[in-house]
């Protein structure tokens, strides 16, 4: 009796698969398999762009010779089981609409596609065009530290001069003057009230001092001579006084601002402790004394003050504000950094100053690198990362403070010249498809 029970269990079974499988509609091989048709036209279109030759060929007349290179490698590149239609469009302005109208195509099949084809467009402009960006020039001179008598430090990988070349790339366009202070005699003219350059637009007051040397600043002999007390700590609050004096802006690029100066003549004896020659070791009273200097109406004396005040706050993301004028200019930084010698917050009651731009969000108290602008006259970039330095950083937080326009693009076209851009469309489908 068990046996008969267990056979008509068997055959239920075994009835009820065969007609399920009668009666399925099962889908073809290939829609479970797919060639993914459209990545494949899109991958097609750029590797036939590779060298512009692509977007040369499309702004030719239909009769040139280089359309039947074209179909070669077009044919080159796709299966051979491949049929295809690429169509050229031109891009046409009625009113404010953008319409396509059909400039040419090439096909390798006569009978059409099929219903199950897949197609990529990609857009070209011609080779003729000339594409312009131009910003707007701010008023004051870009003063960049390059000293060839100083040495840096926080700046592993780089020297000063090879970072002031790069800032020089990157922020020039943005300044109606800039020039590069060879030497720290040169720096000790400029910290003295005296022009170093016979450019016409060169401006003392109102300008913008890179420190390229990062956790080191150089110092003038003069000033050394003159300032020996407390290891150069009043150097340092002298030139916060001249911050303030001339309406600077200070920039650091990286590091604790101003824990040593550095002369290599002045102190070719001398060494950071890390062995670094021609540097004297400031400590964090060189920060403090900056900021006294800073805020010279209510520090008018320099006094020394050697408390530690940044903070590590470990990685720091880019603000909304930044992503957005990091996308503007055209910079991108990693937008997520590690900040070692972020500045408190308190440094805005305690020295009268204003965050008024902040490249990362700040953490708790404290800030990975920000603009904080006296209420006077002056202001203090410090990027308070830890090095390697990336000096795009420092260009952002600079045009994040600024903010210069970047004027409307333009194209200019070659004689004869008269469409612009075209886009093309790659259709593509298997033979023997439906």
């Amino acid at each position: 009796m068990r046996t008969i029970e267990v056979s008509l269990v068997i055959l239920i079974f075994a009835t009820a698969f065969i007609g399920a499988t009668y009666f399925a509609v099962l889908p073809y091989p290939r829609q479970i398999s797919s060639q993914s048709l459209r990545q494949l036209a899109f991958t097609t279109l750029q590797v036939l762009d590779t060298n512009k030759d692509l977007s040369k060929t499309a702004f030719k007349d239909p009769t040139d010779l280089a359309w039947i290179d074209l179909e070669i490698a077009l044919s080159a590149c796709l299966p051979p089981n491949m049929v295809y239609n690429l169509t050229v469009y031109d891009m046409v302005e009625i009113g404010n609409t953008w319409t396509y109208k059909k400039f040419h195509s090439i096909v390798n099949s006569e009978s059409g596609l099929g219903t199950t084809s897949e197609a990529a467009t990609y857009l070209v402009t011609t080779t003729d065009i000339k594409f312009t960006v131009t910003p707007q020039e701010i008023s004051g001179t870009l003063y960049i530290l390059n000293c060839s008598d100083a040495n840096g430090w926080w700046i592993t990988g780089y020297t000063g001069q090879s970072l002031a070349t790069d800032l020089l790339s990157l922020l020039s366009p943005y300044f109606n003057t800039t020039v590069i202070i060879q030497n720290t005699t040169d720096f000790g003219r400029l910290l003295d009230g005296s022009k170093i350059s016979d450019l016409p637009y060169e401006n003392i007051t109102n300008a913008v001092i890179v420190n390229t040397f990062g956790e080191a600043v150089p110092i003038p002999s003069t000033y050394a001579d003159s300032y020996p007390q407390d290891s150069y700590a009043q150097y340092c609050y002298e030139l916060g006084r001249r911050v303030n004096q001339y309406n600077w802006t200070w920039v650091s690029i990286v590091g604790y601002p101003f824990y040593y100066v550095s002369n290599t003549g002045e102190f070719s004896s001398s060494q950071n402790t890390w062995g670094i020659y021609g540097t004297v070791r400031v400590g964090p009273a060189g920060l403090n004394s900056f900021l006294r200097g800073l805020d010279m109406e209510h520090y008018p004396f320099y006094s020394y003050d050697g408390s530690w005040i940044t903070g590590s706050p470990g990685i720091v993301y880019f603000s909304a504000n930044t992503s957005y004028y990091s996308n503007y200019y055209g910079i991108y930084p990693s937008p997520y950094q590690t900040s070692t010698r972020a500045l408190p917050s308190s440094i805005q009651s305690t020295y009268h100053t204003t965050v008024t731009s902040n490249v990362f969000d700040p953490v708790g108290n404290w800030y990975g690198a920000a603009t904080f602008k006296h209420t006077g006259t002056g202001a203090f970039t410090a990027i308070g990362l830890t090095r390697t330095p990336d000096i795009r950083i420092t260009a952002l937080a600079l045009l994040m403070y600024y903010r210069p326009n970047i004027y409307r693009s333009e194209f200019t076209l070659s004689a004869g010249e008269r469409a612009t851009q075209r886009l093309i469309m790659l259709h593509l489908s298997q033979q023997g498809g439906s």
